[in-house]
């Protein structure tokens, strides 16, 4: 029998006895382990899934506000192991009495959630929904608590029955995070989003009966119920209950399709890219940039939605028997390029790919990202995707341009969002890479002489969105070695705006068809060559005609310049390391954005952009408080632990967290050129580091810790400089093998992160091994600090900044490295005895 003595503690005389198991060697630690790497996978698993549901059923920024919030309670977990030390004692039963509370939390958290009635539009005016918002938060850091409790209580190494060094198990700990990612990337498809969170209680559930099955004498009663309870979650995850049917915003475009009599979903599939809903509906009539002189009455048209919003029509309608196409906006380019090649860069339900053809071209390439909505729109007749003169590529449209060498006549970028307010940057959140200026550099280099680049994009009052949209092309033909003067040229409606770039500069006999094209549809001309202030501004008249007047400035300056400043919005192109073309925001706006809260119908009152920067404070405090508490709460802990190693945990731990979050997360973003797909990066980046972390961990009694910090932070420099050079050599390389090779260039920074934490927690376990939950709570709340500190910090200065603050803190971590300290058994902090 093997007898483990628990650490001796200063603050919790319970603690000074020592306790003894009857052990199985190596099978009750690979048990253990086993508990260990299932209960971290359910976090990530739950936590991946989680910014799918809350991007459905909610908005993305509300998916990122609550998932920031919920880990809050990872960080809790370490301040009550460190409050109740007792917690920690009790060996692999307490342990399985935590994980199978972590599985029970998943699904009820979850399911209560889905029952509350939070409305985030009224939430400037209607009390209430502070109370069900904090309901929200609460809910949702349960799951998160107990699992952080779990692996908290086994890295303080206190009363555990084999002696497991800390260094193994937050190696497992991360690898199991690794494959939790995975999971929920991977199983969304076949399970749904409702299903993968049951799918991350059963890993908890299962991790319960990991630990339970170390436990001597076992105990057949426990085990029975833990794996009735896992058979009754493997149901639930393929046959889920309408309680977990998830429960939309009524402001998404799905809901509000739905309220017209008789509409109804005729499919719904999960996917890697979200969610997508096939309507059917008499009453969807969607046609940004129609004419007002259209004499006729639109077809018939379903809709296809994607995460319950960006609502995109599928005309029943042939070609031929469109007579609307001609009277659109965007069908301009296409009739300038007649028995032209045409490329449409995600057409979604394939309004532009029937202008096209109507408009006579020779042949169109749609290339489209997501299978569900294409799936979709070839589930209906007539299909607009069918016909000899149409080639479907499923792709994302960024990586096909850059790995094609074809060009082609007319390079479109289709419409896909609906129109959204800019005046608060309520949607800043999501990156682009389709409108940034490298990816128009891209396109301009696939089209042939006098080829055309166009996009349309909706009108904001004051001008905005458009604004940028002519800003990226007068850009693109600077790069282009062209004159935008008179090679951009551009055109607005009632609600849409239509830029086009003719790098070879548009003649005469081109701009005569243009100006009656917009006199004869009634569309007002924004910029042209040899325009006039009599030909703007004559059917869709504006008190002031700012979008000439701003377009001219545009199309002059070679930089940011009067133009730019005279804007009210920031309407600078974005750039590949800043890809935000929704951030319009500008501090010069934060009085009237103040004043504006809960007076405009939009998410959070309008508050938009200080969403973030509110919750960047609730962090800071909240975080401040789990910190400060064990100080208030545990006295005798105070005062036994030196004052010298409570300012070393703060600052060595705090700043883990913090470089970690700032590193990981704009490598998710950058990642997404690289591997194609959003969800695929999320996957690939996670994995990739939290695996390579955890080999790194495991590797850390035989790796130097001043030497591989200092390695650290060298790599983290480097890589926001190698990103690019990476991307432009592997991007030609097929999806699999672009994964794969993305991938191993992460491991390298992946084994150095995860040598970092092991090191401190044992030179900690063997100086003040009290301090050990509470460096895993500081650690745990610098990293939501810093998930929230690096969005605001990416909308602001870009990507490249974030990764260079990270490594600076990686670098201030190696000024606090100590020297080494190891037991004679390699498990720091335990002693045996036989």
């Amino acid at each position: 029998m093997l007898r483990v003595h628990s650490v001796t503690g200063v603050g919790d005389p319970v603690r000074r006895r020592a306790a003894t198991y009857r052990v199985g060697g190596a099978s009750t630690r690979m048990a253990i382990l086993t508990g260990v790497g299932c209960s971290s996978a359910a976090v990530l698993t739950l936590e991946v899934v989680l910014t799918r549901i809350f991007a459905v059923a909610q908005f993305h920024h509300f998916a990122f506000l609550a998932v920031s919030l919920a880990l809050l309670g990872y960080g809790a977990s370490g301040t009550v192991l460190t409050v109740l030390p007792r917690l920690c004692r009790g060996g692999p039963r307490r342990w399985a009495t935590f994980a199978a509370v972590q599985a029970l939390a998943t699904v009820g958290a979850y399911a209560a959630t889905n029952t509350i009635p939070f409305d985030s539009f009224s939430i400037a005016w209607d009390r209430t929904q502070i109370v069900y918002l904090v309901s929200y938060l609460v809910l949702l850091a349960v799951p998160f608590f107990f699992g952080g409790i779990v692996i908290g209580a086994l890295l303080a190494g206190w009363d555990q029955p084999t002696p497991i060094p800390s260094h193994q198990v937050y190696g497992v700990s991360l690898a199991g995070s690794g494959v939790g990612a995975l999971l929920a990337v991977a199983s969304v498809g076949r399970f749904g989003g409702e299903g993968v969170v049951v799918l991350a209680a059963l890993a908890a559930m299962v991790g319960a009966l990991a630990f339970e099955s170390a436990v001597r004498p076992r105990s057949a009663g426990r085990l029975g119920v833990g794996m009735c309870a896992a058979i009754v979650l493997g149901v639930v995850a393929f046959h889920v209950p309408d309680l977990l049917t998830l429960r939309l915003s009524p402001y998404k475009d799905l809901s509000a399709a739905l309220r017209y009599p008789g509409a109804e979903v005729v499919s719904t599939q999960w996917n890697a890219a979200g969610r997508v809903d096939h309507v059917l509906s008499d009453g969807i009539r969607s046609l940004p940039g129609l004419s007002f002189t259209y004499p006729g009455v639109p077809g018939p048209q379903d809709a296809v939605t994607v995460d319950g919003d960006d609502l995109s029509p599928i005309p029943r309608t042939e070609p031929a028997e469109a007579d609307f196409l001609p009277y659109l906006l965007g069908s301009l380019p296409f009739a300038l390029r007649p028995g032209g090649d045409a490329l449409i860069l995600e057409p979604r339900g394939g309004l532009d790919v029937l202008v096209a053809l109507r408009e006579g071209a020779r042949s169109v390439t749609a290339v489209e990202p997501n299978d569900g909505v294409l799936a979709a729109v070839r589930s209906t007749t007539p299909n607009p995707y069918a016909g000899p003169r149409v080639e479907v590529v499923v792709a994302e449209p960024r990586t096909y341009v850059e790995r094609t060498t074809r060009r082609f006549d007319v390079v479109d970028l289709a419409l896909t969002s609906p129109y959204r307010p800019v005046t608060s940057g309520a949607y800043s959140l999501a990156e682009d890479y389709l409108l940034t200026a490298e990816s128009f550099e891209r396109y301009v280099d696939r089209l042939r002489p006098g080829g055309i680049l166009t996009a349309v994009r909706w009108l904001q009052t004051p001008p905005s969105e458009t604004m940028r949209l002519v800003a990226l092309f007068a850009d693109a033909a600077r790069r282009a070695g062209a004159d935008p003067e008179r090679s951009v040229v551009a055109l607005r409606g009632y609600a849409t705006g239509l830029v086009m770039l003719k790098p070879d500069g548009f003649d005469g006999s081109e701009m005569a068809y243009i100006r009656s094209f917009a006199e004869a549809r009634r569309f007002d001309l924004i910029a042209a060559p040899g325009l006039t202030a009599g030909e703007t501004n004559r059917f869709n008249r504006l008190p002031e005609d700012e979008y000439r007047t701003q377009a001219a400035a545009l199309l002059t300056e070679t930089g940011p310049g009067p133009g730019y400043a005279a804007s009210r919005f920031d309407i600078t192109p974005p750039t590949d390391d800043h890809p935000f073309f929704g951030h319009y925001f500008r501090w010069s706006q934060s009085g009237e954005v103040l004043e504006s809260i809960g007076r405009t119908w939009q998410p959070f009152g309008g508050a938009g952009y200080f969403v973030l920067v509110v919750l960047l404070g609730f962090a800071v405090l909240v975080g401040g408080l789990l910190i400060v508490a064990p100080l208030a709460l545990t006295g005798g802990w105070r005062r036994a632990a030196p004052s010298r190693d409570r300012w070393w945990t703060v600052a060595y731990f705090g700043l883990l967290g913090i470089a970690f979050l700032f590193v990981e997360m704009p490598l998710v973003q950058r990642y997404i050129l690289l591997v194609g797909r959003p969800t695929t990066a999320l996957a690939t980046v996670l994995f990739a580091l939290l695996a390579a972390s955890g080999v790194g961990s495991l590797l850390s009694p035989r790796l130097p810790w001043r030497p591989s910090a200092c390695a650290l932070t060298a790599t983290a420099l480097a890589m926001p400089f190698a990103m690019g050079p990476l991307t432009t050599l592997l991007l030609p390389a097929p999806g699999p093998v672009r994964v794969l090779l993305g991938s191993a260039a992460l491991a390298p920074l992946g084994v150095l992160m995860g040598v970092m934490f092991p090191k401190g927690l044992a030179n900690l376990r063997c100086r003040t091994p009290d301090l050990v939950p509470w460096a895993w709570g500081i650690n745990g709340v610098a990293s939501v600090v810093s998930a929230v500190a690096s969005a605001l910090l990416a909308l602001s200065v870009g990507f490249k900044f974030v990764v260079l603050v990270g490594a600076a803190c990686y670098g201030l971590s190696t000024l606090l490295v100590r020297p080494d300290r190891r037991t004679s058994d390699g498990a720091p902090g335990l002693t045996r005895a036989g």
